[in-house]
């Protein structure tokens, strides 16, 4: 009987050994014990790869360990966001990405994931506001005039963008639909071209970022004539947001965050998401988003899950409806 109680306890010990590396795989070991990669799927002095150099070193003390930025531009991101996507989910590649992952998922025929379900939300980073404005020469001083004026001629006033699919273009894709109105699109290949020509007159109006729009509007040269924003902004605390005026739905503004693969463990994205709050409440980051029109922003895990599941679902339907390609 002796020799039978030994033997149970010596199975029962090897049960409870054979469950300890579970365990251990589970909880893991200490995080970080190396140098973390934060990919930027864009190329360098874009918003999202300014938001990872001012991050990236706080990041790196707060953790003590290396925080490196890493460009991988290509494809409207996908490229980039394809290789965080594939990476070992254990903390140490993590991204800066942007709501035109979600609108480049549907744009293009073939993107090789997922940008809801492939990536583990950590915060948002930021928010980019848009502001429409026109030519003065178009003579149109509101929104009211500018939707008028559209259905009085469908098809004639010509809007630019950077480029298709991107959220300049989206934005007014939107701004179309809830209006009911009919503008030609032109598209540009960047921003600085679309610029020179709206304030030429070559083309009529468009969706500007706030802090490029703004010493444009101040010297005459463009006319301001709402914020594509839930709220007023700072900038142009007189000028009203289109819901203000009615079109509900129409919030453009541009949204970072800070996302790793899908599967990396809850403590990694909680201690993550701890620490970027953290910084991003800082007044010096703050003072340095703003210099390039971003304006730090953060929230949970599972508010930016949230968040990009409704946009993912907005612009699918606005690019099917209008069949919008960027193939």
């Amino acid at each position: 009987m002796p020799h039978l109680t030994f033997r149970i306890f010596l199975a029962a010990l090897a049960l409870a050994c054979a469950s300890l590396p579970a365990t251990a795989q589970t909880v893991g070991p200490a995080w970080p014990t190396q140098t973390i990669r934060l990919i930027v799927p864009f190329t360098p002095g874009t918003g999202m790869d300014t938001i990872a150099r001012i991050v990236a070193p706080k990041l790196g003390e707060r953790l003590g360990q290396a925080v490196i930025v890493e460009n991988k531009p290509g494809a409207s991101g996908n490229i980039g966001a394809d290789a965080v996507a594939k990476a070992a989910p254990d903390g140490y590649t993590l991204m800066v990405g942007a709501n035109t992952m979600l609108m480049a998922a549907s744009l293009y025929k073939s993107v090789p994931f997922n940008p809801v379900t492939d990536f583990a939300p950590i915060s948002l980073a930021a928010w980019g506001t848009l502001m429409l404005v026109t030519n003065p020469k178009t003579g149109i001083n509101s929104v009211a005039d500018l939707i008028a004026k559209a259905k009085a001629s469908p098809g004639k006033l010509t809007y630019g963008s950077p480029g298709v699919g991107t959220p300049h273009h989206m934005a007014m894709e939107l701004f179309k639909d809830l209006t009911g109105t009919d503008l030609l699109h032109v598209p540009y290949k960047g921003s600085s071209g679309a610029v020179v020509d709206l304030l030429s007159g070559s083309i009529d109006l468009m969706f500007i970022p706030i802090h490029v729009a703004m010493p444009y509007v101040k010297a005459g040269k463009l006319k301001a004539l709402a914020v594509g924003s839930p709220k007023r902004h700072p900038l142009a605390p007189d000028l009203p947001t289109l819901q203000e005026l009615g079109i509900k739905g129409a919030e453009v503004d541009m949204w970072y965050a800070f996302l790793a693969p899908k599967g990396t463990p809850a403590p990694i994205i909680a201690k993550l998401n701890t620490e970027l709050r953290a910084i991003l409440a800082l007044a010096d980051v703050k003072s340095a988003f703003e210099k390039q029109g971003l304006y730090a922003a953060s929230n949970s895990s599972a508010e930016m899950a949230t968040l990009m599941q409704k946009d993912f679902i907005r612009w699918a339907a606005i690019i099917k409806k209008n069949k919008i390609s960027a193939d």
